[in-house]
């Protein structure tokens, strides 16, 4: 029996054919868009905009997403936090629009850039946002207050009938 190698053809590749000739033919069809999805997990960093452009109203938010790792050398852990650009529109941009700063949710959609001319350095600038699908709001529900939990604390201690 005959050993192959990691980067020689096995005997199911071996009688495969490849025309060079296709390549070109093949790869023409698949420069369509592929979308990027992405799923963050934050806080918002300012309450959410409501903004109007071509007869289009759409919310943006800012999202701040953090991690962190020990550092080798010291032993400390060391943080960072990304802000992401997030951009709502339809239906879900009316829910977006009522999120405040610090709300923790998470976001799923699609990457996007975009180019834009920009005043300030008199040149063209490329900005990558969010473009949402949906937003799970996960605030944990308020805490009942000291006289809500004292009046469930009475009725279970009462005895069974």
């Amino acid at each position: 029996m005959q050993s192959f190698g990691t980067w020689e053809p096995g005997p199911s590749l071996g009688v495969a054919q490849c025309d060079p000739s296709r390549f070109g033919k093949f790869n023409k069809r698949r420069q369509s868009h592929v979308p990027i999805k992405v799923n963050l997990i934050g806080f918002l960093g300012g309450d959410a905009e409501v903004r109007n452009a071509n007869n289009r109203s759409f919310t943006t938010l800012s999202l701040a997403t953090k991690s962190s790792y020990k550092d080798k050398k010291s032993g400390q852990y060391v943080s960072h936090t990304e802000w992401h650009r997030c951009v709502i529109f339809g239906k879900l941009s009316e829910f977006a629009s009522t999120l405040t700063k610090g709300a923790h949710i998470q976001v799923e959609g699609e990457l996007r850039s975009r180019q834009y001319d920009s005043k300030k350095t008199d040149s063209r600038q490329r900005l990558w946002e969010i473009r949402v699908d949906s937003i799970l709001k996960l605030d944990r529900a308020e805490k009942a207050s000291a006289d809500d939990q004292e009046h469930e604390d009475a009725s279970s201690e009462e005895p069974a009938a």
